[in-house]
């Protein structure tokens, strides 16, 4: 499975390939692990692939194959429409960064996007969709869109690590914190790869999801619900210049090693060294800054 492919259509390839019977349970964790990729998109997929009559959802037990897949996971979904999802990804991709540049103004109309970017109707909701849900961008009372005005510069994403680096460590010390060894090993498969070649063949998406449900896994293992929520919320709306920010992606090999050092220390139940090396983690994003900068300027 080619990493840049989306979701749905890993999924489909994955059926095909395990030839998968109609009936099968398709775990949401399971598939997470296998595509290393946070459960987020995971379910958003499977909503999908259900509402297309692919799988069925049975309430409390989760997602089960409901027809057999017995052709090439690409004329699958073009058969079904799923392959809408390929023109939603480039085009939010080219919206985002459009915004950065300068070139779309702070509020506009559907009809500005729709035309711009020549997408159907379903596109066009699709695409919208997903930047309202990731927080940049928002629905006006009666009549067009507005743009945030969070996160739109380099001081902007400056400003959202010094927030992490205020309470990421401090998750990390919270008196009842456990990090279940799943969760670890999880978390070690993804870094480890990204080492193996993934930081230069995977998706910007699925590079950006990797880094979030790392961060967030460790915060979580806290339990304290007020860090949890500030983590996610943080996370979802400095989306956009984070993006951006991978089209240098020579730091990460070094970001891949200094996940699987607070993985080890935190295993070890070690947490205020691993709290330091958090901290320490976080400052170097924030020495690089002037790297990022140079990226983030239009």
């Amino acid at each position: 499975m080619r990493p840049e492919q989306p979701i749905t259509t890993q999924i489909i390839d994955l059926i095909k390939a395990e030839a998968m019977p109609v009936g099968s349970h398709l775990p949401a964790q399971l598939l997470a692990d296998r595509l290393r990729v946070s459960r987020s998109p995971i379910n958003d997929a499977l909503s999908l692939l259900a509402e297309k009559g692919v799988l069925k959802r049975e309430p409390n037990r989760g997602y089960f194959l409901a027809q057999t897949v017995d052709s090439t996971a690409k004329d699958f979904a073009e058969k079904l429409g799923i392959d809408e999802t390929d023109v939603i990804t480039e085009v939010y991709f080219r919206i985002a960064d459009d915004r950065l540049r300068g070139l779309l103004p702070a509020e506009f109309t559907e009809t500005l996007i729709k035309q711009r970017y020549n997408l159907t109707p379903a596109q066009l909701n699709g695409v919208l969709g997903r930047i309202a849900n990731e927080g940049w961008a928002e629905k006006k009372p009666g009549y067009g869109w507005i743009f945030s005005s969070m996160l739109t510069t380099a001081d902007s994403l400056l400003q959202s690590y010094r927030l992490r680096l205020a309470l990421e460590p401090a998750a990390l010390l919270e008196p009842n914190y456990r990090l279940a060894p799943e969760v670890i090993a999880r978390c070690r498969a993804a870094e480890k790869h990204l080492l193996d070649g993934g930081i230069e063949t995977d998706s910007a998406d699925a590079l950006h999801e990797r880094g979030v449900r790392f961060h967030e896994s460790l915060v979580e293992g806290s339990g304290n619900a007020f860090f949890i929520d500030t983590i996610r919320r943080v996370n979802r709306v400095r989306r956009l210049l984070s993006y951006r920010s991978m089209q240098n992606r020579t730091r990460y090999k070094e970001h891949c090693k200094q996940h699987l050092q607070l993985l080890d220390l935190l295993e070890r139940e070690r947490n205020e060294e691993a709290a330091e090396a958090m901290r320490e983690h976080l400052r170097i994003t924030l020495r690089n800054h002037t790297k990022i900068r140079e990226i983030l300027t239009p």
